[in-house]
């Protein structure tokens, strides 16, 4: 019984400590980015060719 109560205590740490995280993230500005989701599909994919297709087979 006594195991359940330490895993209960140890896992309310572990996800305060997430949410304190969580919190201290947002206050710094970390989610504040408003223009690059709007402008992201407008800009262009690299493409990378194969490059197994410009090497010669034996």
């Amino acid at each position: 019984m006594s195991v359940i109560i330490i895993l209960i205590l140890a896992s309310l740490l572990v996800a305060s400590g997430f949410l304190l995280a969580f919190i201290w993230s947002v206050r710094k500005g970390q989610f504040e980015d408003e223009v690059s989701p709007s402008v992201r599909m407008l800009f262009e994919d690299k493409t990378f060719s194969d490059s197994s297709s410009t090497r010669q087979k034996p």
